[in-house]
């Protein structure tokens, strides 16, 4: 396992009480750590979806949804939203602030640490697949459904500084044809030309960021 840099620590609250849209984008080039037992393992997060409900038809809170599995949508911002879909564990940055239920999704990152951990848990070497997607990324980081409602402000799973992003792109979301007009939504966000984003890198427009 890579050596761990030790001045890596969470980022603080403050990070999080930020606009859903402003926050997906602001995640990029961020490090999303998580420490286990076996071992830690990082990535740069490269690719988000922001969801913004109750009016967000592609929101599990669609409609002020409340439920056992969105309840943590309504609370802080700053929490982690875990929940499964076909068997894999997604994992989600609750955002809006209580009883705004909104979050965004985390759908790929760029392996850091841990890379060879990672290998063992995919049961694969092939870097780039290891974490390109949503329930592949949470696999390779051990991120589990006991981190849900989890405070990314500390250990052990937490979002920490990496990167700025020369520029970002936007694009509609991933999987989501049955939401009505929110499937046209841009709220997909990925750093331009990364090669660990999941899927089609086709923006609808680019941002320059400011150095």
């Amino acid at each position: 396992m890579a050596r761990f840099a030790k001045e890596i620590v969470p980022l603080p609250d403050a990070f999080y009480q930020q606009s859903t849209l402003e926050l997906a984008k602001a995640l990029l080039g961020c490090l999303l750590v998580k420490e286990t037992n076996d071992g830690i393992a990082a990535g740069y997060i490269v690719e988000s979806e922001a969801y913004i409900g109750p009016s967000d038809r592609a929101a599990h809170s669609f409609n002020n949804k409340r439920t056992a599995r969105t309840e943590v949508m309504f609370h802080r911002t700053g929490l982690a939203y875990t929940y499964l879909m076909h068997t894999h564990c997604l994992f989600n940055v609750v955002s809006g602030g209580e009883d705004k239920p909104e979050a965004v999704l985390i759908r790929a990152l760029e392996p850091l640490y841990g890379i060879e951990l990672m290998k063992y848990r995919r049961g694969m070497d092939d870097l780039i697949k290891l974490t390109n997607g949503p329930g592949k990324l949470t696999k390779s980081l051990g991120i589990t459904m006991e981190d849900y409602g989890h405070q990314l402000t500390k250990q052990p799973l937490y979002i920490a500084k990496g990167f700025s992003p020369e520029s970002i792109s936007a694009g509609k979301r991933i999987g989501i044809d049955n939401s009505g007009e929110a499937r046209d939504y841009p709220w997909r966000f990925w750093v331009t030309n990364n090669k660990y984003v999941s899927r089609h890198q086709k923006s609808e427009y680019v941002f320059v960021t400011e150095k």
